[in-house]
């Protein structure tokens, strides 16, 4: 119990003290927002603060804090610390420099700043990634939820599938305030009520389980073990770093009334949802009473299934089962959604397509509506492997991407440091990942491990030369 207290007091003062820095470093200052230069009434329209916060959290957070954390708690509770790190000096810079940027730059989707700041190049291969990988997201939650509504209601897999679509094409082609700004503040506070539920009773002691203390070991129960480098930091995803949110970031930065609530809405959103991870991690060792448990129970029922178990045990039948359908049915849908939503913006930015009328919103939104459905008879498990590590290796293109701003907006000064950092150590672990994983070229870690280095050097050196270039033409 302790050192779970000791991470989750980490976790916020690193929002008070490295995410007060970060702000400062970015500079916010009172220029008009594009929630107000280009209100359209549909995706550029000025929201309350609150509500904004509570939207970017559910945009980011549905089942990553939940399933990446649990997943990521079967190497122990050494994944305390990569929660803990990784969201205040990865994640929390991740998402506050893709959204500010955003403002910055008139609401542009994140792969028109990519563009911006590496190339043509990046701006194309950027372009046909992340909609591929919008698309993706849309069709893995999708099939998820849909799978899980099939169990609880006896109804067919085909029905239930039409329904989220019908929802998804919906929330993708009406104002932001219809369906998203009304529903998610709503979905979000069940979300962190969720979570300080199953605190509060793993913190009384409910059920008679004991919270495991950080060890600096790997616990792993598969034989052979798995290896934490590069596997948990992939794992764990949305509970520490995850390059999706950057694709989320832009879309609350159009409805952002003042870049001075950028910390508490990008930064704040991040270390909320690496809160949530942190107790869910926390949960599922405590509950199943090691990660031996959680492994045979997430290999029985699923991760859905121990969310079930987690929440009935601790918050009991009622409360407990309302909110535990609610985070593995609603909460994967308010990713898809905005998933597509984030597409349909992204082709629009692309093709230079207004979006103020209903016409021109369908024209993109039916084909990337219909392409998701396509994309959901594709096997899940496949879907979901190569999912995850494009998140993260975008991640790492973000993260240049900010490094590579903060160098040309403060030339003569050390601000980039603080994506530059992150980035090189999200490029180490996306390369070592792909080179040694199953659905990568399975390499063994003799060549690996010293690859991603590598690489990662080899990133540095070309930055390291843009920036010399970029200070000679600052002066």
């Amino acid at each position: 119990m302790v050192t779970f207290l000791i991470a989750l007091a980490a976790l916020w003062g690193g929002y008070a003290i490295y995410g007060r820095l970060v702000d400062r470093v970015f500079a916010p200052s009172d220029v008009t927002t594009p929630a107000f230069l280009k209100n359209d009434g549909v995706d550029y329209l000025p929201l309350p603060t609150w509500k904004v916060f509570l939207i970017q959290l559910l945009n980011i957070a549905g089942l990553g804090p939940i399933f990446g954390a649990l997943g990521g708690m079967l190497w122990g509770p050494c994944v305390y610390l990569w929660i803990v790190l990784g969201t205040v000096f990865a994640g929390g810079v991740h998402d506050y420099l893709s959204g500010m940027i955003s403002i910055r730059e008139g609401g542009k989707s994140i792969t028109e700043i990519v563009g911006n700041h590496l190339g043509d190049t990046a701006l194309a291969i950027m372009r046909v990634f992340l909609v591929i990988l919008m698309l993706l997201v849309g069709a893995v939650f999708t099939t998820g939820p849909a799978m899980l509504l099939v169990k609880l209601t006896g109804v067919g897999l085909v029905i239930w599938l039409a329904v989220v679509l019908i929802y998804y094409f919906l929330a993708t082609v009406l104002p932001i305030d219809t369906i998203i700004a009304r529903l998610y503040p709503l979905f979000g506070l069940c979300l962190i009520i969720m979570a300080v539920g199953i605190m509060g009773g793993m913190l009384l002691g409910i059920g008679g389980h004991t919270m495991p203390e950080m060890v600096l070991a790997n616990l792993h129960p598969a034989q052979p073990q798995l290896p934490i480098w590069p596997l948990m930091f992939i794992t764990v995803a949305c509970g520490a770093v995850s390059g999706f949110h950057a694709t989320q970031s832009p879309l609350m930065a159009r409805c952002l009334k003042d870049e001075r609530y950028g910390r508490p809405v990008f930064y704040g959103a991040m270390v909320m949802e690496g809160t949530i991870a942190l107790i869910w991690a926390a949960a599922g060792a405590t509950f199943y009473d090691g990660t031996g448990g959680l492994a045979a129970a997430m290999k029985a029922a699923g991760p859905g299934g121990a969310v079930y178990d987690i929440c009935l045990g601790y918050m009991g039948a009622g409360l407990g089962v309302t909110l535990a359908m609610l985070g593995v049915v609603a909460c994967p849908i308010t990713c898809g959604d905005t998933a597509l939503r984030a597409a349909r913006l992204m082709l629009a930015d692309w093709f230079h397509v207004r979006q103020d009328s209903a016409q021109k919103r369908l024209l993109l939104a039916v084909p990337v509506v219909a392409i998701s459905a396509i994309l959901t008879q594709m096997d899940f498990s496949i879907i979901w492997r190569y999912f995850a590590w494009m998140n993260q290796v975008l991640a790492a293109i973000i993260l240049w991407t900010g490094a590579v701003y903060l160098c040309k907006a403060k030339p003569h000064s050390a601000a980039y440091l603080i994506a530059l950092l992150p980035a090189l150590f999200m490029t180490v672990v996306t390369t070592t990942y792909i080179l040694q994983a199953k659905e990568g070229l399975q390499l063994p870690t003799s060549i690996t491990y010293p690859a991603g280095i590598v690489f990662a050097l080899a990133c540095l050196g070309l930055y390291c030369t843009k920036k010399a270039y970029w200070n000679t033409a600052a002066r």
